[in-house]
């Protein structure tokens, strides 16, 4: 009896010791995971020494401010005046007319590309082409005549080009915008008065330009008032070296 029982108590006692520091061990291994390991307390250290920083930094304020552009107003005002023959002579096959509506009048949606000689206002020079092309808006029989939409260029040889478009009215004058250029007329703009001579033969533009610097003196010179008779030299007409701008476009 008494070694059952000294068999009994020494069974409660190893399992009281077995359990004891199991306990303990599980309490210490939480408190070394949060605690005691100095690479996570260092990092958590850093994290909080960062999230202090940053809420006691200064909210940025966004720079909304855009940088100012620079406006037309900035060019030249400037006006410069040109004149220009444009003068078909019947040996570029142009006008090319393109009856896209397909109807026996002309109508909506025609297309007339084109092609003519250009002289000097003084019909002293050959200055080179015009190039471009007229999308019929309407035809006007009590008139006479068509409305068009025009889009086109035109070419100085070596000093550039014109870019114009607008209205043209084949039975009074029209007014279209100067929309660019390049070479002497880079940064171009105004509008150009277009004068019917002769449709679709001769016609005669007075240009009113803004926003470049002078234009070489070649360009300029009184021009020979404007009639359906007016006539190019017969220089200028052979394109002989004294009677042409450099490199005329041809």
């Amino acid at each position: 009896m008494a070694s059952a029982i000294r068999s009994s108590s020494l069974s409660q006692l190893k399992l009281a010791a077995y359990k004891t520091p199991l306990s303990g061990t599980n309490n210490n291994l939480c408190s070394f995971n949060i605690l005691s390991n100095p690479f996570l307390a260092k990092n958590q250290r850093s994290a909080a020494s960062t999230r202090l920083a940053v809420s006691s930094q200064k909210p940025r304020s966004l720079n909304t401010s855009v940088a100012p552009k620079a406006s037309a107003s900035s060019r030249s005002s400037e006006v410069q005046t040109l004149h220009v023959y444009e003068i078909n002579e019947r040996d570029r096959g142009s006008p090319a007319y393109l009856r896209l509506s397909q109807k026996s009048v002309n109508s909506l949606g025609d297309l007339v590309p084109f092609s003519n000689k250009i002289y000097h206002g003084n019909l002293q020079k050959r200055l080179g082409i015009t190039s471009g092309l007229c999308i019929l808006i309407q035809h006007v029989p009590e008139k006479k005549g068509d409305r068009y939409e025009a889009i086109y260029s035109f070419y100085f040889g070596d000093y550039g080009h014109i870019a114009v478009q607008g209205p043209y009215l084949t039975y009074e004058d029209s007014y279209l915008a100067v929309t660019g250029g390049s070479g002497v007329f880079e940064g171009v703009y105004g509008q150009v008065k277009l004068q019917q001579l002769i449709f679709p033969f001769k016609l005669f533009y007075t240009f009113y330009l803004k926003g470049i610097d002078k234009l070489p003196e070649e360009l300029f010179g009184e021009p020979v008032p404007p009639s359906p008779t007016v006539e190019p030299s017969p220089a200028a007409k052979a394109t002989e070296t004294h009677a042409v701008v450099k490199n005329f476009t041809n």
